[in-house]
């Protein structure tokens, strides 16, 4: 399972591609906004996920963890 070829930014979507229904079963979303050159990846947390109180955890627990496994060039997660 997981991303295998690609690049980092690609890697990333399909990550995210997988998170997604389950950001959305909870009425929010996750937009990949850019994947820098040194591992730093920006998203934009959508819906319920923009205002909830939980969102800096769902990012680090969720988001991050997910994407950092599967893509080990990333280097962190920011919400913008």
């Amino acid at each position: 399972m997981g991303p295998k070829e690609g690049t980092v930014r690609e890697k990333v979507e399909e990550v995210l591609r997988e998170i997604r229904p389950l950001l959305q079963a909870d009425g929010g979303d996750v937009e990949l906004i850019n994947v820098t050159e040194d591992g730093t990846v920006r998203v934009h947390l959508r819906g319920v996920c923009s205002t909830c109180p939980g969102s800096m955890m769902t990012l680090r627990q969720g988001v991050e963890r997910l994407v950092k496994e599967q893509v080990p060039e990333v280097r962190e997660v920011i919400a913008v």
